[in-house]
């Protein structure tokens, strides 16, 4: 059973010196100041202390010290967002100035050090079109002072920085599995043309809604770790049984290095597993294979490789998934965005990128989080936690409205899915495994956003013409709680049947 837990393996962090080629040799940074940073342990004990008293954590909420410490152990990446606005496609000259104000500064300072004259180019890592903010190579901690104290900088964050990677925490699982599962023959019914519809559908009433809206013509995204190559029902067999005329299509954007400069991906197929099991959930094929189906079995999927797990962290990562919803974001077919991903702290890049998707008019779910007792104190997760997303967490059959046991819940949460036994925690929602002929269980808050990314497109594809929050609120008024909000779960459970009605 694959219980996604948000765990993250050691990065390996390595110094970067003042000059730079693909071909050269990394040597330590010579360090002109006295200071010692902080250690991992201290610079993590600092955001745990942050997220118990506030239930959230950002890099603005610490000073330049704690940066420039997380920055000597995270590859000197210093991510700068400039200008007072997010996102903007046509840079005006205020928005232009104030990039340049964010590298002059950073080059006065860093130079000083480097027998080499940096430029731009030396410094610049990564910049998108659309996102005002650019990735910089950032030493010393009179740059991060300096940054601060400019009226064009919105924000600094060392996003090389990797909280899973230290302090011997648990990081082994990475929410990761590829093998199937034997799945109990109660645990899901066969409907026509011989497919397997999971037991938590029918919590939710979706093969009721099926006679009203199969998701035909509403194409979703998904952001997670991609789409195996080895299940061609999310494959060549996509259009199989009754699932016809639709697209998957399959991206990436994850480069999996631990060298900040490189660009080239690894290309979309899944390494992990979870993204197959998100997809198999969302658009499975309503099959005559006797294979498990998804919920809206007749929408098209665009899938993007945009991280190695489930946690959102490291440079990477986060520059993955910002990237992922900035193309997302940019085609016009896509309507819903799903992201079953995450991290129990803020990144702000990540967060530029979902308020520029949502100005375009895109749904976006997202998790509210599945962990142990590790990181369950955290609450809802980020980008679950931000108000342009719809955050949704599992819950168990059981008589009593009780999130699952590795659950996160709170104020955040705007609704729920039925997902696991309450007397058997090993059996969850049941879908398409990773390879062909396999089935796996798949629980916690992913499964619980894949559900519900699938049910918002049944609500589209029956209503074309509405607007995002004509289908948020037809999804509030078909859950359980409504018109009442309940202070841990939202909404509550969707009847995907009275939505579509």
């Amino acid at each position: 059973m694959k219980l996604f837990k948000f765990f993250i393996f050691a990065f390996l962090m390595i110094g970067v010196s003042c000059t730079r080629d693909d071909n050269s040799v990394i040597e330590p940074q010579e360090n002109n100041t006295s200071l010692e940073p902080l250690s991992p342990k201290e610079i993590n004990a600092i955001i745990d202390s942050h997220l118990k008293k506030k239930g959230s954590f950002e890099w603005k909420d610490v000073d330049a010290f704690v940066i420039w410490s997380a920055l000597k152990h995270g590859n000197n990446i210093l991510t700068v967002g400039y200008s007072d606005v997010p996102f903007s496609e046509d840079k005006s000259s205020a928005i232009a100035d104030a990039k340049k104000d964010v590298l002059d500064i950073t080059l006065s300072i860093e130079n000083d050090q480097c027998k080499e004259v940096k430029s731009y180019e030396k410094i610049v890592i990564y910049e998108p079109k659309e996102l005002n903010y650019v990735d910089l190579e950032v030493t010393k901690i009179e740059t991060v002072e300096a940054l601060m104290s400019s009226k064009n900088v919105r924000y600094l964050e060392p996003s090389g920085y990797n909280y899973f990677a230290h302090d011997n925490m648990v990081k082994s699982t990475l929410g990761c599995g590829k093998s199937g599962d034997a799945i109990n023959p109660i645990d899901y019914r066969v409907v026509a043309p011989n497919a397997q519809v999971s037991w938590t559908f029918y919590k939710h009433n979706i093969p009721q809604a099926w006679a009203y809206s199969t998701g035909r013509r509403i194409t979703v995204g998904l952001i997670d770790t991609g789409v195996s190559p080895y299940q061609s029902l999310l494959g060549s067999s996509f259009n199989q049984g009754y699932s016809s005329g639709r697209f998957i299509q399959k991206y990436g954007t994850y480069v999996n290095s631990i060298w900040p400069w490189d660009t080239k991906t690894d290309g979309p197929d899944d390494q992990c597993g979870h993204g197959t099991l998100m997809a198999a959930t969302i658009a499975g094929p309503r099959n005559s294979l006797n294979m498990p189906t998804g919920v809206a079995y007749n929408c098209n999927l665009v899938v993007y490789r945009a991280t190695g797990d489930v946690v959102i962290d490291g440079y990477h990562e986060k520059r993955g998934v910002s990237q992922a919803l900035i193309e997302l974001a940019n085609r016009g077919d896509v309507r819903i965005i799903s992201m079953s991903i995450g991290n129990i702290f803020t990144a702000s890049n990540v967060s530029d990128a979902i308020k520029y998707a949502y100005s375009k008019g895109k749904m976006l779910i997202a998790a509210g989080g599945t962990s142990t007792t590790f990181t369950n104190w955290a609450g809802v997760i980020f980008p679950a936690n931000m108000d342009e997303t719809i955050a949704v967490t599992g819950i168990t059959d059981g008589p009593n409205y009780t999130e699952c046991a590795i659950c996160h819940k709170g104020s955040k949460i705007d609704f729920t899915v039925v997902m696991q036994r309450a007397k058997d925690s090993e059996r969850s929602s049941v879908c398409l495994g990773y390879y062909n002929n396999d089935r796996s269980y798949v629980g916690g808050s992913s499964v619980s956003t894949a559900t519900t990314a699938g049910i918002a497109a049944l609500i589209w594809a029956k209503n074309p013409t509405w607007t995002r929050q004509q289908v948020f609120d037809r999804m509030k008024q078909s859950a359980s709680f409504y018109p009442n909000r309940h202070p841990n779960f939202g909404w509550g459970s969707i009847n995907a049947l009275t939505a579509v009605q």
